[in-house]
């Protein structure tokens, strides 16, 4: 089911501005963020504004359509979420953003829900610290 249907189900109305968030979040394969998405918004439709774009993803976000990551750069970023979930490791020291493979964080999940009884949601992640690199000028050994 496409995201114009689920909204449809749900009683929410397909408004141009809508359409066109989720237009700018289908068209990129990187995260992007609610100003990215309203630059994008602004150019083709004057009129909106970047309120209309941090509710539309909201919206968006409590309808599981989108996952919503912080890489820690001071605003989150937005994946569509049937492109699959996935995670993330980000140097604080140079940015370096590496995938991270789902099955690194299966005996986490296994941990937190055996020994405290919490069940994670692990769907999408982004793991903040230091990369190989960035350890090896500080001296650091990995």
């Amino acid at each position: 089911m496409s995201c114009h249907e689920i909204l449809q189900k749900n009683g929410h109305r397909l408004t141009l501005q809508r359409m066109l968030v989720i237009e700018a979040l289908h068209n990129t394969e990187r995260h992007i963020s609610a100003e990215e998405i309203y630059k994008q918004l602004h150019s083709r439709h004057p009129y909106a504004n970047i309120s209309t774009v941090y509710r539309t993803l909201e919206l968006l976000k409590k309808l599981n359509l989108v996952t919503e990551t912080d890489f820690g750069e001071g605003r989150v970023r937005y994946h569509v979420a049937e492109k699959g979930h996935h995670h993330h490791l980000v140097c604080q020291s140079c940015g370096k953003i590496t995938d991270l493979e789902e099955s690194a964080l299966h005996p986490l999940k296994d941990a937190l829900l055996r020994e405290y009884g919490f069940d994670a949601d692990l769907r999408h992640l982004a793991i903040s610290g230091m990369c190989s690199g960035c350890r090896r000028k500080k001296g650091n050994k990995a």
